[in-house]
């Protein structure tokens, strides 16, 4: 494991401030994350929004133009926009180079008739309204994992227990591995531990969490944490790269989500939206290399997990009965 201590790497700017006499307040041994994935591995990394074959293409491409290693590729759209054809696709294509695809289940809230999501206080949100909206949540895990797809990522707590009921009923696959949406990411230790006791396998929270929120929940979980270092703009658009070591530092074992703020919302994707999804697919690569850049000048880039790594290591579960 990656020594975490406040020696392994250097701070930002930390000698020319110190001469400045403005040194920064030491870091306590006592925030590091003690967790850490089954390898030893600190981090991870991923690719969000990869809507089809086209876009996976680009990310893939450019990944190898820019050496950014990927660990993860998920899409937002949901299974049940994409053929099987196009999953199978996006299925090879990752498997040849060991990279783990998640796709996302639906029907999700916002995209349903209930008036309450367009509310002030959007209501239910995106979990699934009703039974047959779990119903549908299931069908699109059955028919992805049919297809070779190892990684469901999930809006709904609800879904996210019935999926891993299902995954020890040998419905699903046993070594599928559930993600927990940002949309729904828990804010505080106690939720954050619910999630993993429900099923989930990295639960994605929300990027407006301080430092201290990170080693809090480290303090009851060591499940994986996913979390966007540039948000989107429908989840706030936050840009944390210069926090990267230390997210690292407090949070993992971490995936590391290169997202995009200041660009268009492309979700549920068709045609119509294609040049700003490849463009926009291309430029998640590249924030990726500013980010790796950033740890590797602090001295902070050791610890990445192995490539080809995708499982989260043991985890505590409410029992399923099963």
């Amino acid at each position: 494991m990656t020594d975490p201590s406040p020696t392994a790497a250097r701070r930002p700017a930390e000698q020319a401030l110190a001469a400045l006499g403005l040194d920064a307040p030491a870091l306590s041994p006592a925030d590091a994350s003690p967790h850490a994935f089954p390898d030893g591995g600190r981090w991870r990394t991923e690719v969000p929004s990869c809507e089809g074959p086209e876009a996976l293409a680009v990310v893939l491409k450019e990944a190898s133009r820019l050496d950014v290693p990927i660990h993860r590729i998920s899409q937002g759209s949901g299974v049940w926009m994409l053929t099987d054809a196009e999953i199978t696709e996006m299925v090879e294509a990752t498997a040849e180079r060991d990279i783990e695809l998640c796709l996302f289940t639906g029907p999700r809230g916002t995209w349903d008739i209930g008036a309450s999501v367009r509310t002030d206080s959007n209501g239910g949100g995106l979990r699934a309204r009703g039974h047959d909206a779990v119903a549908g949540c299931l069908e699109d895990a059955v028919r992805a994992t049919e297809l070779g797809v190892k990684c469901l990522l999930v809006a709904d707590e609800g879904v996210l227990w019935t999926l891993h009921r299902a995954r020890a009923q040998g419905i699903i696959p046993a070594d599928t591995t559930l993600k927990v949406s940002a949309l729904i990411g828990p804010v505080n230790p106690a939720s954050f531990a619910v999630y993993e006791r429900l099923g989930a396998d990295s639960v994605n929270v929300p990027s407006d969490l301080t430092l201290d929120h990170l080693t809090e929940i480290r303090r009851v979980s060591g499940a994986p944490m996913d979390m966007y270092i540039e948000a989107p703009d429908d989840l706030g658009g936050y840009v944390r790269m210069y926090e990267v070591a230390e997210l690292i530092r407090r949070g993992a074992p971490i995936y590391l989500k290169f997202g995009l703020s200041k660009a268009p919302g492309i979700y549920p994707y068709g045609h119509q939206l294609r040049e700003v999804t490849l463009a926009t697919a291309k430029e998640r690569v590249r924030r990726g290399r500013l980010a790796l850049d950033l740890l590797a000048r602090h001295g902070a880039d050791t610890g990445m997990a192995a490539l080809g790594s995708r499982m989260p290591g043991s985890l505590r579960r409410f029992d399923t009965g099963a």
